[in-house]
């Protein structure tokens, strides 16, 4: 004769059962979505560190090339590393230096289509930023006033905008827009911290043109 026990052990196992058949799908498909999003993820993690070595890496190489001098190491790595890893800071970087060498070796042209990448590519806004500015002057070089604004005026980190409105100063007054240059100029110069060193010479730029610095913010104000 079975035992109080082993009668409800039997119920309990006959209501676990029910509970499997009623729910037991449901919970499956649970663990199975549950598990797929993290084994997803850490997919996803090691993807992601190994793309950062990998890039890492590959900037290296492009590093030693600009240091170097070796450009057909610095044309090969820089574009590798582009077409690789061009979501990569590391890529954006590593355009912006060459670049910078490319424009030291008189290649302005590749100079301008890294420049360019950078603006149309990059994730980061800050290097956009930068790309615009050093793009601008490469432009402002080619006498191309037209192509150097739309570069200097579009939306840029609040950083940069003081470094945007002194340069598009200077290009009002490659133009022979003064009037139009001392209202970049005082933008300018209120938008830089009072130590900035960048702010004195904006300071020698309005003073070139017959404008008080020390009254810049005050003329800039007075427009609001």
């Amino acid at each position: 004769m079975a035992s109080p026990l082993d009668l409800e052990e039997q119920e309990q196992l006959d209501e676990l059962k029910h509970f499997w058949k009623r729910w037991g799908d449901l919970i499956t498909w649970i663990l199975i979505a549950v598990l797929g999003g993290y084994a997803a993820w850490m997919g996803w993690q090691s993807w992601s560190n190994k793309q950062a070595a990998q890039s890492a890496a590959l900037y290296d190489t492009v590093e030693r090339a600009a240091v170097g001098g070796d450009m057909a190491m610095l044309d090969r790595s820089v574009s590798d590393i582009k077409d690789k890893f061009a979501s990569t800071s590391y890529a954006q970087q590593a355009a912006l230096l060459a670049a910078r060498i490319y424009q030291d070796k008189n290649r302005k042209a590749d100079a301008k289509l890294q420049l360019t990448w950078v603006v149309d590519k990059a994730s980061d806004e800050g290097y956009q930023a930068l790309a615009r500015l050093r793009l601008a002057a490469l432009l402002i070089d080619d006498k191309a006033y037209d192509d150097a604004r739309k570069q200097l005026t579009a939306k840029t980190p609040e950083a940069f905008a003081p470094l945007m409105a002194d340069r598009l100063g200077d290009l009002a007054m490659l133009q022979s827009q003064p009037s139009e240059a001392v209202q970049y100029y005082k933008t300018a110069w209120k938008g830089f911290e009072p130590s900035a060193e960048y702010r004195r010479l904006v300071a020698v730029k309005l003073s070139a043109l017959g404008a008080d610095p020390e009254d810049a913010t005050a003329a800039v104000e007075s427009k609001k």
